[in-house]
């Protein structure tokens, strides 16, 4: 019986897309059950663990929280983390670090599939999260890319995990240079990554998404 993942629209919700990338580019079956994050979000999450999404279902169980969800994989498939215990401690170190910082750039950098903002104003917070941004993906190359294109050479959970970055620096023109340029290309040309993408352009915008309260500094 295939894993049910439960997720958000595409075209909003960061957390949804880490899981669903990293199925998918594993090749993993799933299917898929969409919960709308417009304003009234709360009664349609109400049965959900934690009232959130992404949630993992496998049969009876319910597996809540993106990087919880990513470890649970990572105990019944090959391939989630590097095989290296270095690089995966690396890798592991580097997606705790995106799942509890970088606030600036999730404030003011929010997930929009389907706009371009290239001119949007950057705070200093947000330029140093961008900086370090970079350094990660820069020394993860450096040090253990040897294998393949990807941050670790080959496909993992951490590039499933800067997925939702990639699309922020494509919304927000932040085009890095050196190996943190190539890792960005890489991100967004991969085909679970490209998969998310197309899907979230041509979803449905439901009417109680208020964009202009989304960007209050740059309606639409």
């Amino acid at each position: 019986m295939p894993y049910t993942l439960h997720v958000g629209e595409k075209r909003f919700s960061s957390w949804s897309a880490r899981p669903w990338i990293l199925l998918r580019g594993l090749g993993i079956p799933f299917t898929e059950r969409l919960v709308s994050l417009g304003p009234d979000k709360a009664g349609r999450l109400a049965h959900l663990p934690g009232g959130r999404v992404p949630v993992l279902e496998d049969g009876a169980l319910q597996v809540w929280d993106s990087l919880a969800i990513v470890e649970y994989l990572a105990e019944r498939h090959p391939g989630v983390w590097p095989a290296d215990p270095v690089a995966r401690a690396f890798a592991r170190s580097s997606c705790c670090e995106m799942h509890g910082g970088f606030q600036a750039l999730r404030g003011e950098m929010s997930m929009d599939l389907a706009v371009r903002r290239p001119q949007r104003r950057r705070s200093e917070a947000v330029k140093a999260d961008i900086a370090r941004i970079e350094a990660l993906w820069s020394e993860a190359r450096r040090r253990f890319g040897q294998g393949g294109p990807h941050l670790f050479g080959a496909f993992s959970a951490a590039d499933a995990y800067f997925a939702p970055v990639a699309f922020r620096f494509q919304t927000y023109g932040v085009e890095p240079k050196g190996e943190a340029g190539a890792v960005l290309r890489t991100l967004l040309a991969h085909p679970a990554v490209r998969a998310w993408e197309l899907l979230g352009v041509k979803e449905p915008l439901l009417a109680d998404h208020d964009l202009d309260a989304m960007y209050p500094d740059d309606p639409i």
